[in-house]
């Protein structure tokens, strides 16, 4: 086959946001600190995302790259309407000016006010305009993938990890498929299943269990002949729309393959094998008591190093305010002392310390102040006494492995220290990527008996090495982030499915 030289012009954008249609947060324009352009290239053009790989393989062809948007924003409520417009705008404006080929950087589970599904409703738009231009999207792990986001893509390839360490090589096999495609190599068609199960999000991480094996099944059937990815989807399931939960998509080259069904053949066989292990994708959350006896426990153990107390039921990465004080009160009622916290996000009480600056004494009100309401309740803040012992900026290079190199703000944060705990109040919710979003303010970590963090995923690259152990802690009262399904009013997820409803047998 002759291999085309030329690859034209390519529309490159990223769009990104995880919805919590629970979250009291509200998701505007703002909220994703868009930038335009040229902006969005000089931001994206050496960053560890999908859309940094995408500019990447463009640079490399020579092409013409158009970037009209690169727009992320923390997990939170439902997009504003004029939000989500004003972004797709941006994209579908870049495609009617003509391209060879739409490479998309995306999440995967976006509700927005007018878009129940997001991200299908805008790749609808874009092949309405461009019929036949190849069409790439790099997926979050947790995309609820929907049959119209498959119809209108010709490449989907979501990250294998989760931490997401693989952002950047998620965009290069990505963007290498849409290369191949463009030069004539390949002809990809793709399979997909949608599975009857609704997976916790800490069952989908990619280090244990079946989500482990689930993505090593999809690594080893990209080594087979003909097989271009194989993705496997957790879905998130406090999106709460029809589509959510678990799927799979194999793409498989046409030119190669043996067999013009081998794409379904492979689906089904990585849909049977999750169902086989469904009950590894399902959570039961401890009684809080429970799980601060076993932290307490471990805390007496020889080994160096702090307990991680890791809240689940309120993290900034599922859509959380990033202000509920269930644990940080359980843990206190409970005894636990010497203990480091955070971030809260409180910038009421942030600016109320930073007047008083630092050394001050102080009686605080402490979160519990976004609106998140308890089965319609809400619940005061906590009142805690103690000292300003430190004020910063707020702004953290991220030395991690999640977005390395670039700077988490916190906006103007304090280290606030009572007796039994020293408590990080940033401005902004923030998913502490990083150690320095305590230790900038000056907390020695190795020092601490436990370590509060809001975060029950991201924390872990950079956290788990200094510690002893670590406990997952949900609230009993239940929170925005939960693992506990029974707290949320869930009406629009297609049923039946597992573990919603629990006669089903998902085998």
């Amino acid at each position: 086959m002759i291999e085309k030289k030329g690859l034209g012009k390519w529309v490159i954008a990223r769009f990104q946001h995880e919805t919590n249609t629970f979250s009291p947060i509200p998701t505007p324009l703002e909220a994703f600190n868009p930038l335009w352009g040229q902006d969005a290239y000089r931001d994206q053009e050496n960053a560890q995302t999908a859309m940094g790989a995408f500019i990447q393989i463009a640079k490399q062809e020579h092409v013409d790259i158009v970037t009209p948007v690169c727009a992320f924003s923390n997990p939170s409520g439902s997009v504003c309407a004029k939000a989500y417009e004003r972004i797709c705008n941006s994209i579908v404006e870049a495609v009617e000016q003509g391209c060879d080929a739409i490479l998309l950087d995306l999440h995967g589970a976006m509700v927005s006010e007018d878009a129940v599904d997001g991200e299908g409703a805008l790749l609808k738009r874009i092949r309405s305009i461009a019929p036949n231009t190849p069409i790439a999207v790099a997926l979050d792990l947790h995309a609820n993938v929907t049959p119209l986001m498959i119809q209108d893509s010709n490449v989907m390839v979501s990250f294998k990890t989760y931490p997401h360490i693989d952002m950047y090589d998620t965009g290069i096999h990505a963007g290498t498929l849409i290369r191949d495609m463009l030069k004539g190599k390949i002809r990809p068609t793709m399979a997909y299943r949608q599975i009857p199960l609704l997976s916790h999000t800490l069952r989908s991480n990619t280090n244990e269990g079946a989500m482990k094996l689930a993505v090593e099944a999809a690594a080893e059937l990209e080594k087979k002949s003909g097989v271009l990815a194989a993705s496997i989807l957790a879905g998130f399931s406090l999106a709460d729309f029809k589509d959510a939960g678990m799927s799979v998509i194999v793409i498989v080259d046409e030119l190669s393959s043996p067999s013009t069904d081998l794409a379904e053949h492979y689906a089904a066989q990585l849909e049977s094998m999750i169902l086989s292990q469904a009950d590894g994708f399902i959570y039961e959350s401890s009684p809080i008591n429970t799980a601060l006896k076993r932290a307490s426990e471990l805390a007496d153990s020889p080994q160096k190093g702090p307990v991680l107390l890791l809240d689940h039921s309120d993290n900034v990465m599922s859509g959380g305010p990033c202000d509920t004080t269930d644990i940080l009160e359980a843990a206190l009622q409970f005894g636990l002392s010497n203990i480091a916290c955070g971030p809260f996000a409180d910038p009421a009480t942030v600016q109320k310390l930073v007047q008083l600056g630092v050394g001050a004494k102080a009686t605080i009100e402490l979160g519990n102040k976004s609106g998140w309401k308890y089965r319609g309740v809400s619940k005061p803040p906590l009142q805690l006494s103690g000292i300003v012992r430190a004020i910063s900026d707020g702004q953290v290079k991220v030395t991690g492995p999640i977005f390395k190199g670039s700077i988490l703000s916190m906006g103007p944060s304090i280290l606030f220290e009572t007796a039994k705990a020293q408590i990080v109040i940033s401005c902004n919710r923030v998913e502490p990527y990083d150690i320095a979003v305590m230790t900038d303010l000056g907390i020695d970590l190795e020092s601490k008996s436990y370590v509060l963090l809001k975060s029950r995923m991201y924390c872990r690259p950079v956290f788990f090495p200094l510690s002893k152990g670590f406990v997952e802690c949900d609230s009993d009262q239940g929170g925005p982030t939960s693992s506990n399904y029974d707290w949320f009013d869930i009406k629009n997820i297609r049923r039946p499915i597992y573990p919603l409803d629990s006669g089903i047998n998902p085998q």
